[in-house]
């Protein structure tokens, strides 16, 4: 028996170490390592890059052996191979081979092309997107990209990318690449060769890293995307300045590419277009510039959300399913009921250092607003913070909850004021983080913001952005409570917002005086983003205001 024992344990010993393959990428043609190359787990997220001389070691032990192994290269076809074949070699050569390329005839027509410029200007410092080795791998061998629309055929002549900031020992090694769009989201590489460089901070000039692409005559027509992918790790960090409310996409490795609202990385092309060609892109007429707030970088705690079961949690999630929406939302923890309401385009997971903390005393009820998250809505009507409401007593009266408190954090503040207008009976306290009783409360150059953002989504009219219309409208005109309204309100009621907030400082201690059993704590040097960086602070003062 021991003999058995210890001949499955060499099995097994030798079965993992299989796993972990070792190899070389080489061109078919050429007999020549690919350097950079991608491979990894077709549709998951983890995978290796390439060293310069195309060696790789990949660890499959987590791997499930009816998955494929995909290794993906511009200019070559993609390969594949089920992971079952692919570990019975613990050593690897692959050999990749080239395109073939379909040259056609091409007449040449005298034709007036015109440089334009498309995508994200901003050079902000304040809200970036954050490159960081040392952080986690599977992230910063991540890809983020940006939506681009060209109604005519036009010429990619240069790849901007702005540069807030940028401390590295070496040169930053990074990929571009060029996609073709399916289903709103990036698909395949239109590229005939790969575009790798590398970044050192001289080549910035004026915050912008500028490559010149006009001898790879790239031609692009209809919705392509603008992709950047890091290959080699170095120490330091590199922040790539981003635009507020604008979408960029992300996606690790071979997963899924995933929308990211919050905001977009300023990547920007020039262009060659017919000046004779209509132009359904609108957006360009637009000012594209972003805000730039003291935000800082909250890159970070979306990261750091991520990684929490709040929000995901298929142990405590459930839906309450209305006439007209199914309401997503968790319990954790006893004791007197607390709601957490998130922000516009939030969720649950935006909470994540509050949950925790506040479920020790409280019985904590977080949920995602119709229409965002995991909740949905099948109206078409305009939203409004009354409907929002509505919804929170919903679910309150479903649970059994007679009175609750409510901590809402900016349009969650703003549903809870209208909550304490409407149901003043059900509500215990209430605490409000950059909250607005008007849109006049707002930061004018925001409210600009979203106006022009606003328009741009109209003109586009896609189906899949109808909700992102609707929200983005909803800040335009909601919410608007009056003075007469706000001195109704005999709740105790906790206003709190930062020192550097979009809402403005006037407005967030007009909105307390109104309020006669209010308290106003202003944070300093805090912006709007005090759930999450602020989030021990708040926690306490929470706490302290429930028990008085």
């Amino acid at each position: 028996m021991k003999k058995l024992n210890l001949l499955s344990l060499l099995l097994t010993a030798g079965f993992y170490y299989s796993q972990t393959i070792s190899g070389t990428i080489f061109s078919k043609d050429e007999n020549l390592p690919i350097p950079y190359a991608k491979i990894g787990i077709e549709k998951e997220n983890t995978g290796e890059i390439t060293d310069e001389k195309g060696n790789f070691t990949i660890d499959l032990s987590k791997a499930k052996i009816s998955n494929k192994i995909k290794v993906e290269v511009a200019g070559y076809e993609t390969f594949t191979e089920n992971i079952s074949d692919f570990i019975k070699q613990s050593s690897q050569k692959i050999y990749l081979k080239e395109k073939v390329k379909n040259i056609r005839e091409v007449q040449l027509k005298p034709k007036k092309l015109v440089d334009k410029n498309w995508g994200v200007n901003t050079k902000t410092k304040s809200v970036m997107y954050s490159v960081n080795p040392a952080f986690k791998k599977e992230d910063f061998l991540g890809e983020t990209a940006l939506e681009f629309k060209a109604s005519k055929k036009s010429k990619i002549r240069n790849i901007n990318l702005n540069i807030a900031s940028i401390t590295a020992d070496r040169p930053v090694v990074m990929r571009y690449t060029i996609y073709n769009e399916k289903n709103g989201f990036p698909n395949e590489s239109i590229l005939d060769e790969e575009i790798t460089v590398e970044l050192t901070k001289d080549k910035i000039v004026d915050q912008t890293f500028t490559l010149d692409v006009n001898d790879k005559n790239i031609w692009v027509q209809g919705k392509f995307f603008v992709g950047i992918q890091f290959l080699k790790e170095f120490e330091g960090r590199l922040n790539i300045s981003a635009a507020l409310f604008r979408t960029g996409y992300l996606r690790k490795f071979y997963g899924d590419w995933q929308k990211m609202s919050i905001a977009a990385p300023a990547i920007n092309i020039d262009v060659k277009v017919d000046k004779n060609a209509k132009d359904d892109n609108k957006q360009e007429e637009f000012d594209d510039k972003a805000l730039a707030y003291d935000f800082g970088d909250v890159s970070k705690y979306v990261e750091e959300s991520n990684k929490e079961i709040y929000g995901k949690n298929n142990q405590v999630g459930k839906f309450l399913n209305l006439k007209d929406a199914h309401l997503y939302y968790e319990v954790y923890g006893e004791g007197e009921p607390l709601f957490l309401l998130h922000g516009n385009s939030g969720s649950i997971k935006d909470f994540y250092q509050q949950i925790p903390v506040l479920a020790k005393q409280y019985k904590v009820i977080v949920m995602d607003t119709r229409a965002q998250g995991k909740s949905t809505d099948t109206t078409k009507k305009d939203f409004n913070y009354k409907i929002f409401a509505d919804d929170v007593k919903a679910l309150a009266n479903y649970l059994g909850l007679q009175k609750i408190s409510i901590a809402g954090w900016s349009d969650g503040g703003n549903t809870g004021l209208e909550f304490a207008i409407k149901y003043p009976e059900s509500l215990n306290k209430l605490i409000t983080i950059g909250a607005n009783a008007f849109p006049e409360g707002v930061d004018q150059n925001l409210i600009d913001n979203f106006t022009i953002k606003y328009k741009v989504s109209q003109l586009q009219n896609k189906p899949e952005n109808f909700n992102e219309t609707r929200l983005l409208k909803l800040m335009l005109k909601e919410p608007k409570i009056t003075e007469k309204q706000l001195n109704k309100i005999q709740n105790k009621v906790l206003v709190i917002a930062g020192e550097k907030d979009v809402i403005t400082r006037e407005h967030t201690e007009f909105m307390a005086k109104q309020m006669p059993n209010s308290e106003l704590k202003i944070y300093k040097d805090a912006t709007h983003m005090i759930p999450f960086e602020n989030a021990e602070q708040l926690n306490q003062d929470i706490l302290d205001f429930l028990k008085k």
